[in-house]
């Protein structure tokens, strides 16, 4: 069974930084990616990674200020999180698909985690 468990959300505040953690079970990965909904929004492309580490992608709002990683011996994928400001706020979701590429659409995802909320204050 496959499974993707997402943790190290939480409550902040601004400025400051946390680590996300996906772990994936049942099987490996090529491409992974985390995404992020708020309230009242819609579910929205954060950063992706390829399988090798060496292709990376992240939408303007976050560069500079978020990392996404990788570990294949432990099937887990991060993302590092510093400078976080309040409409960093929603729930963060951890993705997988099974083709390669490292696109930004929800659809091109073929498993979900049941994502860890992330809060700061201001």
């Amino acid at each position: 069974q496959v499974q993707l468990v997402e943790s190290g959300g939480g409550l902040v505040q601004a400025g400051d930084s946390l680590r996300l953690s996906c772990a994936a079970s049942g099987r490996t990965f090529s491409t992974m990616a985390w995404f992020r909904q708020a309230p009242g929004k819609e579910r929205e492309f954060v950063a992706v990674i390829s399988r090798s580490g060496r292709i990376t992608d992240y939408t303007d709002s976050v560069k500079g200020r978020f990392t996404i990683s990788r570990d294949n011996a432990k099937n887990t994928v991060y993302l590092q999180m510093n400078s976080l400001k309040p409409e960093d706020t929603a729930v963060y979701y951890c993705a997988a698909r099974l083709g390669v590429g490292v696109g930004r659409t929800i659809k091109e995802y073929n498993y979900w985690g049941q994502g860890t909320q992330v809060t700061v204050s201001s």
